[in-house]
């Protein structure tokens, strides 16, 4: 089973935090403190992050199987419905949960979202998978950092993904390199669908690889609504942490209400 905290059990509804790849739960650090006053709150480590570590798992990771695992530690927990909140390749799987179990949900809030594997983003695939056995993942890492952060408002956010980073052993990164490569043609199918689920996007105004789809999306989905955070790249909950939570609290007070 994955690696949880709970944080507060004095409130009626739970908020659930899924962190990206190469990252851990640490990443909701701003997050919790407020979250916790108005849910109880509960992050998770994913497999081969952070604290978690899970023997004899598959050599291919699947969207089923990964996201799959959140539910075991809810199921643990007799927690029946939630909040779903997730950054990056998070808001993957929470849409693969929101597609193969949708009464487990309240709201679900993507921030960072991959919905799409951009152009730019399948070049920069391909050429981790090229260069993945010839140097250290690291670097591999550190460079998919810096293009997909490139800016010095980022800087805190990429820090702290490198630094995450380090943690993760080799084979898991490549574990979940080859999962995200693999994905495009399933991810544009699950998100033309409309869950019907009460959906928030936030993104920043500086996410250049991610941005563009998620608005195109939006455009076409009632249930999804949109806040694009100025000054912001796309860990956004880190670059732009204050009104990151003032946005992500109302939307889920609202529906708490």
């Amino acid at each position: 089973m994955l690696q949880y905290k709970i944080y507060s059990k004095q409130h009626k509804e739970w908020v659930v935090l899924v962190h990206g790849a190469g990252g851990s739960s640490t990443i909701w650090y701003k997050q919790i403190r407020a979250y916790r006053k108005h849910f109880n709150v509960l992050v998770v480590d994913l497999r081969g992050h952070g604290a978690c570590v899970i023997t004899n798992s598959p050599t291919k990771y699947t969207l089923d199987l990964v996201s799959r695992d959140i539910l075991d530690v809810l199921d643990s927990l007799n927690i029946e419905k939630a909040h779903f909140v997730g950054i990056s390749l998070g808001t993957m799987l929470i849409r693969q949960l929101a597609e193969s179990n949708p009464e487990r949900f309240h709201t679900m809030l993507l921030a960072g979202a991959v919905i799409r594997i951009t152009p730019r983003l399948r070049i920069l695939l391909g050429a981790a998978n090229t260069f993945k056995k010839m140097i250290p993942f690291i670097w591999l890492y550190k460079l998919m950092a810096w293009i997909i952060m490139p800016r010095k408002a980022h800087e805190s956010s990429r820090h702290l993904f490198i630094q995450e980073a380090k943690k993760i052993k080799q084979r898991e990164f490549l574990r979940w390199l080859t999962l995200t490569g693999g994905v495009a043609k399933y991810l544009v199918k699950i998100n033309e669908k409309d869950t019907k689920i009460p959906s928030l996007y936030i993104m920043g105004d500086e996410d250049y690889v991610f941005l563009e789809p998620v608005k195109r999306l939006v455009k076409k989905q009632p249930s999804s609504k949109l806040v694009i955070l100025k000054d912001s790249g796309h860990v956004c909950n880190v670059d732009q942490d204050v009104e990151f939570n003032e946005v992500s609290l109302q939307f889920l007070c609202n529906a708490l209400n």
